[in-house]
C-alpha cells in the first residue's frame, strides 16, 4: 500500500506540473489535493476490480513448480526401459521370482511355496538376479542403489 502512496503522491505533483505548464492555475493546493484525491480512487477501483495483486519485487519471489521438467522425465522414462530392459535379460525362473519378490511384494515364503521350491532358493534368485540387473544398468551408465536383500 506504501507504494500506491507514493505513486499517487509522484503523479499528482507530475499532473499539477503539466496542468502548470499549459494553464496558469488558481490554487496549486486545491488543484494537488483534486487530482490526488482522484488518483487514489482510481487505484482503489482498480484494486477491487482485480483480484490480482501486484508484486512489486519479483526477486524476492520464490516460485517452485513441483512438475518434473521435460529432461527429467525423458531421462525417468529412458531408466524404466532400462530397467524392463535389464529384467527381461534375466532367465525366465529368474525373473518371474525378481518380479514376485522385489515388484509385487510377494513374501520370501509365499513364493517357495507357490512355486514348489526352497525359501533358500529364492533369495539366492533374487540377490543373483538384482546383482544382475544392477550390473546391466550400471554398464549402461545408469547409477543404481539396489537393495539386493531380499528383506
Amino acid at each position: 500500500m506504501v507504494r500506491d502512496v507514493e505513486d499517487v503522491v509522484q503523479e499528482s505533483y507530475v499532473r499539477l506540473w503539466k496542468a502548470r505548464a499549459a494553464n496558469p492555475i488558481e490554487s496549486a493546493k486545491a488543484f494537488l489535493f483534486q487530482v490526488a484525491r482522484r488518483l487514489a480512487l482510481d487505484i482503489l477501483r482498480r484494486d477491487r476490480a482485480s483480484p490480482i495483486k501486484g508484486i512489486t519485487d519479483l526477486a524476492a519471489r520464490y516460485v517452485l513448480d513441483g512438475k518434473p521438467s521435460a529432461a527429467e522425465i525423458a531421462c525417468s522414462r529412458e531408466e524404466v526401459e532400462l530397467l524392463a530392459q535389464a529384467l527381461h535379460a534375466l532367465p525366465p525362473r529368474c525373473r518371474e521370482i525378481v518380479v514376485l519378490r522385489k515388484f509385487k511384494c510377494v513374501p520370501q515364503k509365499e513364493i517357495a511355496r507357490q512355486l514348489g521350491i526352497s525359501e533358500q532358493t529364492v533369495q539366492g534368485q533374487v540377490f543373483r538376479g538384482v546383482k544382475r540387473m544392477t550390473e546391466f544398468l550400471r554398464h549402461r551408465g545408469v547409477r543404481c542403489h539396489i537393495d539386493h536383500e531380499t528383506g
